[in-house]
């Protein structure tokens, strides 16, 4: 293996230790639910989901799994920047 390479790949693994470097701003996924495949997305701001469940209550296990799979990633709704109307 190239010696650059290998660099790469150690630095590559230094930021994965570290969630926090990261932070998701658009993401589309598939999540493979007991009933059936569900969309789910996150536009940067908020979660959507294509299960009835969310349509009710605006979070569903699909969408939280996520958020507890992304972590830091993906800021909380209060780490979230407010938006003057």
């Amino acid at each position: 293996m190239h010696s650059g390479m290998i660099g790469k790949i150690e630095k590559a693994r230094r930021y994965a230790e570290d969630p926090s470097r990261f932070a998701v701003q658009t993401l589309s996924v598939t999540v493979r639910g007991n009933n059936g495949d569900h969309e789910v997305s996150y536009d940067g701001a908020r979660w959507s989901c294509g299960c009835e469940f969310f349509e009710r209550q605006r979070a569903c296990a699909h969408t939280m799994a996520l958020e507890l799979m992304l972590g830091q990633m993906v800021p909380t709704e209060s780490e979230r920047p407010t938006v003057a109307a």
